[in-house]
């Protein structure tokens, strides 16, 4: 069949929930036998979210193909347990650039260049090209309905509406129904505006994703329905949920593919969610527990962490435990000791990063984890610098770090290379005055492990492929000094160090790639898998 769309919009306020929406819609759908797409358009003028502070974005998701992309489409890959591609996120940044630069080379034969057409045809090109494959694509549309920087979006998607017909586009909302305590009241206003708004754009809703603390009554359901002219059906309540993996069993209670279906044409739909719901019963009600100490510096902000607490969570419950996160700012580590935040848990983990502030509490965690035998897992920056506090402490390095940290060092454990090839295959030079966003090893690269290693051992498989977002790499000039100590280079990738472990440790490992990109719900990762197992066993 042609490639039918549904188009995810939200109103009132951001975070709403309009990416677990898309991906729990999309999950019942790929459960109900259909090749699901999605796609995530964001309104902001960037480019892409690289160079996007964690602090005002959340996480950068990383794809197999190496685009910096938002964290949404990491919730898409871990619901649908599918790879995307950059053609699965683009940003109003990256479409007036093609359209300038298509000007430029006078594409447009000289015309006037206008948001209508040239801005909306781009977009709709991209649309069209992401869902080709697939039989049903959804469509996630970033900000709330009015804002300025939307505008070109939500006309393209009324304009596809009227090109393709109704039983080839749907439209659904997802808005906010407030209580307000002191009245003890469910006020329906702010979604009555919302929709209006969206009406005189000139898009009508055929289904209301109604986000609310508590659960609707019947007659506020109706009165949601009557006063937006949308079928009672098709108004489906998303109330909090003890975890999002919950919400496309809530969606399921409520039949919200029997009016889809409806709408699409798409026949009876009976998705098969047992595994599924299996895994979440052991998510809200695990037999074991583990403690794992997560060692960071952009705590203030959980989201910029969101793949690895997710990738957590997918462990635990393959597992039937909870895995309870203990945060650990590693600047309080630096200003106090390791012993007193790390001396009840079970497991350490050491994540990314960039920057210096912090960088001394996560060596002193590191530490704290190899001389203490507790299971540790470090990634990205946490595998380096775990190579760094063995070349200080057991090479008597004292003066051992990154030349991120210290361009002068005597002994730059990590240190940049010159010249990568990159993910597509294509030659890279890195220095210290290039621009960050364009010098970082992305994307997915091969990495062979070595027999006999915790890294085999957790994949079972001699050659494995993992996500990257990094500059720095260690430096191969310290290998034979490290492996004489103790320390195994148990991963490589074309001369490059991708894994460290420590010899007479129950369980270490240091990787330089982000296992948390390509963990699942129904697959998670074996590196976490592994380290959380290890956790449990102490």
């Amino acid at each position: 069949m042609s490639t039918k769309y549904i188009f995810v919009t939200g109103g009132v306020l951001s975070s709403l929930g309009k990416g677990i929406t898309a991906a729990s819609i999309g999950t019942l759908l790929k459960h109900s036998g259909f090749r699901v797409g999605v796609l995530k358009l964001d309104p902001y003028i960037n480019v892409d979210p690289g160079t996007m502070s964690p602090l005002e974005h959340g996480e950068v998701f990383v794809t197999k193909d190496g685009a910096e992309t938002d964290l949404d489409l990491g919730h898409y890959e871990r619901f649908l347990d599918t790879a995307l591609t950059q053609n699965n996120n683009f940003t109003t940044g990256r479409i007036y650039k093609a359209v300038i630069e298509n000007e430029r080379l006078g594409k447009y034969l000289g015309k006037t260049i206008q948001i209508v057409p040239h801005i909306t045809n781009e977009i709709k090109e991209r649309i069209i090209k992401a869902g080709e494959p697939k039989d049903i694509l959804i469509v996630e549309l970033g900000g709330t309905t009015g804002d300025m920087e939307g505008m070109p979006f939500l006309e393209t998607i009324r304009q596809m509406k009227h090109e393709l017909g109704r039983e080839y586009v749907m439209n659904i909302h997802v808005t906010l129904l407030p209580y307000i305590r002191t009245a003890g009241e469910i006020k329906t206003k702010p979604t009555q505006h919302s929709v209006q708004e969206l009406r005189r754009i000139g898009i009508t809703p055929q289904m209301l994703i109604l986000r609310s603390e508590t659960r609707i009554p019947n007659e506020i359901r109706r009165k949601v329905a009557y006063s937006c002219d949308v079928d009672e059906k098709s108004v489906i309540e998303a109330i909090d949920a003890s975890t999002i993996y919950e919400v496309p069993l809530n969606f399921l209670a409520q039949d919200i593919l029997e009016p889809i279906a409806k709408e699409l044409n798409l026949g009876e739909l009976r998705p098969d969610m047992n595994l599924w719901s299996d895994l979440v019963s052991k998510i809200i009600q695990p037999t074991n527990k583990t403690t794992i100490a997560f060692v960071g510096k952009y705590l203030d902000l959980k989201e910029s962490y969101k793949s690895l607490t997710e990738a957590l969570i997918h462990a635990g419950a393959n597992l039937d435990a909870n895995v309870e996160i203990k945060w650990v700012d590693s600047e309080k580590i630096e200003n106090n000791s390791a012993k007193k935040y790390l001396i009840d848990c079970d497991g350490i983990l050491v994540a990314g990063g960039f920057g210096e502030r912090g960088i001394e509490g996560k060596i002193q965690a590191i530490q704290y984890a190899r001389e203490k035998k507790i299971p540790f897992l470090g990634i990205c920056l946490g595998m380096q610098l775990a190579m760094v506090e063995f070349a200080r402490n057991i090479l008597g390095l004292k003066d051992a770090t990154s030349i991120e940290f210290n361009t002068q060092t005597p002994n730059p454990l990590i240190f940049l290379i010159d010249e990568f090839i990159d993910s597509s295959g294509s030659r890279q030079i890195r220095t210290s005055t290039s621009p960050m966003g364009g010098t970082m090893r992305l994307g997915e690269y091969e990495c062979n492990t070595k027999e006999g290693s915790n890294l085999r051992e957790a994949y079972g498989a001699s050659t494995i492929f993992e996500r990257h977002r990094h500059r720095y790499e260690a430096n191969p000039k310290y290998r034979e000094e490290l492996e004489k100590n103790g320390m195994v280079i148990t991963g490589e990738s074309a001369g490059l160090i991708e894994a460290v472990e420590i010899a007479d440790h129950p369980w270490f490992l240091g990787v330089q790639f982000h296992p948390e990109f390509t963990s699942r719900l129904q697959n998670p990762n074996p590196t976490i898998l592994a380290f959380v197992k290890n956790a449990l066993k102490k």
